[in-house]
């Protein structure tokens, strides 16, 4: 459904497009999804959404993200040597050659930030999905528009990735179940941010709040 230009009046629902900022009236009840009425951008999603798709997604992402910080992202064989870490492993040796930004860096953009943000997700999706509204809605949901921007782990295995194109020749490389498991993360992060509706979630807070 593709909204019309309107002139709204106070008692109007109001939508502000998040691409384009244009303000328009919300329709009082729509079976499908809403598009800004300037630039088509969906505003609404359909009936198909569903708050407990995306917390599935948190869920799945949690236990990945665990198993990718649990076990060796990458592990290198030379003259019979191998050597393996894991990101915080790699993060601690950093900081032990005196490149402590780097380590500081890696570990909040590769750990802290995405781990964060899994949290907040699941703190949000779990009691409204449940029925309840959680406390302190308002400002999870700052920490979470906040903490996405910085959740670089795609950048990192591009990094990763990099640096084993350029080992392959000197050290035999053994890529390990930490690195599939920031694949499996990637994967899910991607798939939480197409379905994550903050509108929606919104709407399903504020009816939560009027049955207690």
């Amino acid at each position: 459904m593709k909204l019309q230009p309107s002139r709204p009046d106070a008692a109007t629902p109001l939508l502000a497009c998040h691409e384009c900022d244009l303000l328009q009236a919300a329709p009082a009840n729509s079976v499908q999804g809403v598009s800004c009425c300037r630039c088509g951008s969906q505003l609404l999603p359909g009936p198909a959404y569903r708050p407990s798709t995306s917390l599935a997604l948190v869920l799945a992402g949690l236990l990945v993200f665990v198993l990718a910080n649990a076990f060796p992202v990458v592990g290198l064989e030379a003259n019979g040597v191998k050597t393996a870490t894991t990101l915080l492993g790699t993060a601690w040796q950093l900081s032990q050659q005196q490149m402590e930004p780097v380590a500081l860096l890696v570990l909040l953009t590769g750990v802290l930030t995405p781990g964060l943000e899994l949290l907040c997700l699941l703190y949000l999706l779990l009691p409204l999905s449940l029925g309840h509204a959680p406390r302190g809605f308002a400002r999870v949901m700052r920490l979470v528009h906040v903490l996405h921007p910085w959740g670089m782990v795609e950048v990192f295995l591009l990094g990763v990735l990099v640096s084993l194109v350029k080992l392959a020749h000197m050290a035999e490389v053994h890529p390990g179940i930490g690195l599939w498991s920031f694949f499996a993360l990637i994967v899910l992060l991607a798939g939480n941010a197409s379905r994550f509706d903050p509108g929606m979630l919104w709407e399903r807070y504020q009816a939560c709040r009027g049955r207690t």
